[in-house]
């Protein structure tokens, strides 16, 4: 089934430019030129990805991501940007964005990240994972994961996750008891280098931390391995 992709930018002729190269790849192409045509669609759309712009009209690519996943909207978001500041693209990706790209790119370096997005995605529904029932459910001490509906559960409450810091957890719940490397995290989670800059993985773990621990200076589930990384622990007792 054809996949539909937003695009949104304030410039025409980079609209045009990934149109054209989606297209060639299979893909159906949708257009917002700013951000509150972005969220409209997003909202009202069965989207697949969006491709948002930091700096948009009437509502910027900040703003349009925060009210997305405020929403419980988890389609995946590949931000643009013609900044290169780290100050705006640590919190992209904290507020839920999916990948980063600054400004200029290339068209197919562009694609091949809408590819390898919807790649981990689909892989991501299909995994198989420990302590997984028939139904579905994952339980895991007093933590349990529908992960086909990207439901998290604590003493059945349930908690909110950004998609990022959801496929994150199950990347580290697939892989419990193994001890993963800030690299390892960001070549599975993020799919590529961020630039080798592993701090997103620390925020993200940070995050995780403060949904799923009663203690976070004594976490029970993500245990930090000092100077390597993290591991998954299912908490005994």
């Amino acid at each position: 089934m054809e996949k539909n992709i937003l695009v949104v930018d304030d410039e025409a002729s980079i609209v045009t430019l990934l149109e054209y190269n989606l297209n060639q790849s299979g893909f159906n192409v949708l257009k917002a030129y700013d951000g509150q045509e972005a969220l409209k669609q997003a909202v009202n759309e069965q989207l697949d990805l969006i491709i948002l712009d930091l700096m948009l009209p009437k509502m910027d690519g900040i703003e349009v991501c925060k009210e997305i996943r405020k929403r419980q909207i988890d389609t995946p978001i590949l931000m643009l940007t013609a900044k290169d500041d780290e100050f705006d693209k640590v919190l992209g990706l904290e507020l839920g964005a999916d990948d980063y790209m600054t400004k200029p790119f290339s068209p197919r370096e562009v694609v091949a990240r809408v590819k390898a997005i919807l790649r981990r995605t689909k892989n991501l529904q299909d995994s198989s994972i420990p302590n997984e029932r028939g139904d579905g459910k994952i339980q895991l001490g007093e933590l349990t994961i529908f992960p086909e509906h990207y439901e998290v559960y604590l003493n059945g409450n349930q908690l909110e996750f950004t998609p990022k810091e959801f496929e994150l957890l199950i990347y580290l719940v697939k892989n419990k008891g193994r001890v993963l490397t800030r690299d390892q995290l960001l070549n599975a989670v993020w799919n590529y280098d961020f630039v080798g800059d592993t701090r997103i993985v620390d925020v993200h773990i940070s995050h995780l931390r403060e949904k799923i621990e009663k203690d976070t200076r004594k976490p029970k589930y993500i245990k930090t391995i000092r100077g390597i990384g993290y591991k998954f622990e299912e908490p005994k007792g």
